[in-house]
C-alpha cells in the first residue's frame, strides 16, 4: 500500500511540475503573440509588451501616434510579419539566460510600392518567480531598419500626365495644353488697388474677398506672384482684358482642353476637381484632395485608364543622406483612340443650328461609331474654367435642357422603325411583299375593342396597298395592319431579335430600347401603334442606325465598335433577314428619298437611300402637339456611313423632312 502511495506521489510531483512548465510562457510563444497584435496594427497592444527598457525610452502615446500615423501615410497595408520559432536547444538556452534573439522578416506594400526587410527581435525575461514572462526590447528599427537609430521619413510624389483622347484620325478630344494661371502681384495693383480688383473679379467671375483672401494668404509677399485662376490660351478677348488691368499677369501652366467644345461635349465630357464623395471611392494612394477626376463622358467612362498612377518614392533622410526605401516610377495615363471622326462630328451638331435633338453616325459596314451628337450642349471648357456669369443656373434653367446627353436615351422613332416591322414580317411570312392590301379612308379601326380610337394615315390610296407602296408612302394602316395579323408574340419576338429589351454590346453606356415599360404587349391597340414607332417603344439613334444595317449586310445586324482597339466588322443580331427581302427594302429605302415622303429631301449631285420618321408626342390621337422629326439616310451606292438623326419640334417646321434635309446636306459636305 505504501509503495503504491509513493509512486502515486511521483507521479503528482511530475505532472505538477510539468504543468508549470507548460504554463510559463516561452520567447516563441510571446513573440507569436507579438507578430500577430503587430499584423493587426494594434500598436497599443503591441506597447504593452515592449520591455522596461524600451517603455522608458518609447512613451506609451508618443509611440503609438506616432507608429500609427507613419503607416497610415504611407499607406502601409498586407503587413505580413513572418518568423522561425527557436528551436529546441536555441530555446533551452534562452530560458536559461532571460534572453532570445528570434529574426523575422517583414513584407508591406506602400504607395510607393513593396517594402521587405529582415530584422531582429530581442526578447528579454523580466518579473520576479511566477510573474516571469517574456517582452520585446523595441527600437524603431522594427518599423524600418534605416531609422533605427533616428532619421526622417518623407514622400516625395510625381502626378501622372492624364492621356488623350483623340478621334480615328488622331483628331484631339480632350488634351494637356497651356492654359494661363492668372494672378496678381500685389505691390503691382496701381494707384486704386481697390477698382483693380474689382475689375479683376468682374472677368475672373471671383468675388473681391476671395482675391482678398488669396493675397492675404500668410506665404504672400508684396512682390510674389498670387494665383487665382486658369484661363485656356483660346480665350483670347478675356485675356486681352486681363491683360490691361493692373497688377495682372500670368504663367504658363499644363491644362485640360476640349478643341470640339460644344460639338462633342456630350461624348466627351469633362474633368473637375474631386470631391469628397469620390475620394472616399478610390483605391488609397491614387488621388489626393487636389487631383482632377473624370466627371462625364469618356473622361469619366475611361478615367483608370486615362488618368495614370502617380509615382511615389519613400526617402529616410539623416545627416544629410537620404536612403530610399521604396521608389514606384510614375506611369503616365493612356491615350483613348475613338472611332469618331471629329469632321463628321462637327459638321452634324453645326447643322442642328440652335434645333434640339440627337443623331448617330455609323459605318454600315464595319460597325465603327463615326459620331455621336446631342444638341444643344455645353461647352467643357467653360465647365472646367468658369469665366460665363451664373453659367450653371443658365444651363440648368435652359428649357432645351443642354445638361441632357440625347444620344444616351430612347424616344419613340415613329415610321423610321417601319423597315424594321417589315423585316419582322417578311422573314415570319405574314407580310407577302406583292400582296395589296385594299384601304378605305384616312382612318382604321378594328373593331369594338378600339373604343374610338382609330390608326390613321398621311394620304388615301385607290389602288390595294402592297409593301414597297407602303413604304413609300409610309402608310401607316398598312403596317398596323400586318402587325394586327402577325400578333404581338410574333412582333415583339422579331424586335427582340432586332436587339430590343437587350443591353447594347457597346463600351459607352447607351440606355436599352423597349417595345414598352415592361417589355410585352398585350393591348391590340399597343400593338398597332407600335408597328410604326409610336405606342410605348422607344430607341436609342444609335440602335436605330444599327437596326438598319442587316439591310446592307446580308441581313446581319452589325455589333457597334467605340475603340479604334476593338475587332470591327463582327455581328451582333445574324440572319434577320434574307438578302432577297432585304434587297426588297433597300429599293424602297431609295425611293422614299426618289418619290417618296423624303423627295424633298432628294440631291442630283448624290443619290441617297433612307427613311423618314414623325414621332407625335400627345395624348390621344384628336388632340395635335409636338412632333419630332426622324430620317434614317445613307449614300445608295458606297454605304460607307449611315445617320440616324432626329430633331425635337419639327411640327412647324416641315415634319421629318426638315430632319432629312438635314442629313442629306450633310452627306453631301462628306463627298465633297
Amino acid at each position: 500500500m505504501k509503495k503504491m502511495i509513493m509512486a502515486m506521489f511521483v507521479i503528482l510531483i511530475v505532472f505538477l511540475g510539468a504543468c508549470s512548465a507548460k504554463d510559463e510562457a516561452t520567447p516563441n510563444e510571446r513573440f507569436d503573440t507579438f507578430v500577430k497584435q503587430w499584423n493587426e496594427l494594434k500598436f497599443e497592444k503591441m506597447y504593452d509588451m515592449f520591455a522596461s527598457e524600451a517603455k522608458n525610452t518609447y512613451a506609451k502615446e508618443d509611440s503609438i501616434d506616432r507608429y500609427g500615423k507613419i503607416y497610415e501615410d504611407l499607406n502601409i497595408s498586407d503587413l505580413k510579419i513572418n518568423f522561425e520559432k527557436l528551436n529546441e536547444e536555441d530555446l533551452e538556452a534562452a530560458m536559461d539566460s532571460g534572453e532570445a534573439t528570434i529574426p523575422f522578416t517583414a513584407e508591406m506594400e506602400s504607395l510607393a510600392g513593396p517594402i521587405t526587410f529582415d530584422y531582429e527581435a530581442t526578447l528579454i525575461q523580466e518579473g520576479e518567480k511566477d510573474d516571469k514572462n517574456w517582452f520585446v526590447e523595441w527600437d524603431p528599427g522594427f518599423l524600418f531598419p534605416e531609422i533605427k537609430d533616428g532619421g526622417e521619413i518623407s514622400v516625395e510624389s510625381e502626378s501622372p500626365e492624364r492621356g488623350d483622347i483623340l478621334d480615328r484620325n488622331q483628331m484631339p478630344l480632350a488634351i494637356n495644353d497651356i492654359v494661363y494661371e492668372i494672378g496678381v502681384v500685389p505691390e503691382k495693383l496701381g494707384d486704386n488697388p481697390k477698382q483693380a480688383k474689382k475689375k479683376l473679379a468682374d472677368l475672373l467671375q471671383l468675388s473681391t474677398e476671395q482675391i482678398d483672401s488669396a493675397i492675404d494668404a500668410d506665404w504672400v509677399e508684396p512682390d510674389l506672384f498670387v494665383p487665382l485662376k486658369k484661363i485656356p490660351k483660346t480665350n483670347e478677348s478675356l485675356l486681352d482684358k486681363l491683360w490691361k488691368v493692373d497688377g495682372v499677369t500670368g504663367q504658363e501652366v499644363t491644362g485640360r482642353i476640349y478643341p470640339e467644345d460644344k460639338a462633342a461635349a456630350q461624348l466627351v465630357g469633362y474633368v473637375g476637381q474631386i470631391n469628397a464623395e469620390e475620394l472616399e471611392k478610390q483605391d488609397p494612394g491614387m488621388y489626393s484632395a487636389n487631383d482632377i477626376i473624370g466627371k462625364r463622358g469618356l473622361e469619366q467612362l475611361y478615367e483608370k485608364e486615362l488618368k495614370g498612377e502617380p509615382g511615389a518614392k519613400i526617402i529616410v533622410s539623416k545627416d544629410d543622406d537620404e536612403i530610399v526605401l521604396a521608389e514606384k516610377p510614375v506611369k503616365d495615363g493612356e491615350n483613348i483612340t475613338v472611332t469618331i471622326d471629329v469632321n463628321i462630328q462637327e459638321k452634324i451638331y453645326k447643322s442642328y443650328d440652335g434645333d434640339t435633338g440627337t443623331a448617330a453616325a455609323i459605318d454600315p459596314k464595319s460597325g465603327e461609331t463615326l459620331a455621336l451628337v446631342s444638341s444643344p450642349s455645353f461647352d467643357p471648357n467653360e465647365i472646367l474654367y468658369g469665366t460665363t456669369p451664373n453659367m450653371w443656373e443658365k444651363l440648368q434653367d435652359d428649357e432645351k435642357q443642354p445638361l441632357l446627353n440625347r444620344f444616351k436615351a430612347t424616344f419613340a422613332p415613329g415610321s423610321a422603325l417601319k423597315p424594321i416591322t417589315a423585316a419582322i414580317g417578311l422573314e415570319n411570312g405574314t407580310i407577302k411583299p406583292d400582296e395589296g392590301i385594299k384601304i378605305n379612308g384616312l382612318t382604321w379601326s378594328n373593331g369594338k375593342g378600339w373604343g374610338d380610337y382609330k390608326v390613321r394615315r398621311v394620304s388615301e390610296s385607290s389602288d390595294p396597298v402592297d409593301l414597297y407602296d407602303a413604304l413609300i408612302r409610309s402608310d401607316n394602316i398598312y403596317f398596323a395592319m400586318q402587325a394586327v395579323n402577325m400578333g404581338s408574340d410574333a412582333f415583339v419576338s422579331g424586335m427582340e431579335h432586332f436587339g430590343f429589351g437587350e443591353k447594347l454590346p457597346y463600351e459607352y453606356p447607351i440606355t436599352a430600347s423597349n417595345v414598352s415599360s415592361d417589355g410585352k404587349i398585350s393591348d391590340e391597340v399597343l400593338l398597332a401603334n407600335s408597328s410604326y414607332g409610336q405606342g410605348q417603344l422607344e430607341m436609342s439613334s444609335l440602335h436605330l442606325a444599327l437596326a438598319y444595317t442587316p439591310f446592307l449586310n446580308d441581313g446581319n445586324m452589325v455589333k457597334p465598335t467605340l475603340l479604334t482597339s476593338e475587332k470591327t466588322g463582327e455581328i451582333w443580331q445574324k440572319d434577320l433577314i434574307s438578302s432577297e427581302n432585304a434587297d426588297i427594302i433597300k429599293k424602297a429605302l431609295k425611293d422614299v428619298v426618289e418619290k417618296g415622303t423624303a423627295k424633298k429631301a432628294k440631291k442630283d449631285e448624290l443619290s441617297i437611300s433612307g427613311k423618314t420618321g414623325t414621332a407625335e408626342l400627345k395624348l390621344t390621337g384628336g388632340e395635335s402637339g409636338k412632333e419630332n422629326g426622324w430620317f434614317v439616310g445613307y449614300p445608295t451606292d458606297d454605304q460607307d456611313i449611315l445617320i440616324a438623326m432626329m430633331v425635337e419640334g419639327t411640327e412647324d417646321k416641315g415634319g421629318s423632312t426638315y430632319t432629312a434635309k438635314k442629313v442629306t446636306d450633310i452627306l453631301v459636305k462628306l463627298k465633297k
